[in-house]
């Protein structure tokens, strides 16, 4: 067990919210590292003085000062608004936007031409495409037929 992988399961197992696994896990190398049993005893002392420490309830005007902080906040922004402080940004998407629109009209001219000595050969293609002359076949000879054509030999 290294002490680099306890040493982020310390705080939890001081604080006690460790699963059983993990504090057995915790409690078995604590009993065999004297250094991580060190660390245990100090933020168990730091969390002992942090008990000590008065808790300070706010003021009842704290409430409302938090809330008018927040409404002196300026109003969040449509998405649109992040081109309006960079004119580069609104000029690569214009110029991008331009790009695609100049490649997707060269495309359509540069078709394929079809060979008029092809043609015949694309009129058959549906021949080509249906297996129903391959239905006509003979069935394929059995295997019992086999063995007694080799014993009539």
């Amino acid at each position: 067990m290294s002490c680099g992988r306890m040493e982020k399961k310390i705080m939890g197992y001081v604080d006690g919210r460790l699963k059983e696994g993990e504090r057995l896990e915790m409690e078995k190398h604590l009993s065999t590292c004297a250094v991580c049993q060190l660390r245990v005893n100090e933020f168990r002392a730091v969390n002992l003085l942090l008990d000590e420490v008065p808790m300070i309830e706010p003021s009842a005007a704290f409430d409302v000062r938090v809330w008018a902080r927040v409404a002196a906040e300026p109003a969040k922004q449509s998405w649109w608004a992040w081109f309006a402080p960079s004119p580069r940004v609104a000029f690569a998407a214009s110029m991008l936007v331009l790009a695609m629109a100049w490649i997707g009209s060269q495309s359509g001219s540069n078709l394929p031409q079809i060979d008029q000595a092809d043609i015949p050969v694309l009129e058959n293609y549906d021949v080509i495409s249906s297996f129903e002359p391959l239905t006509e076949l003979p069935q394929p000879v059995q295997a019992e037929d086999t063995t007694q054509q080799n014993q009539e030999m």
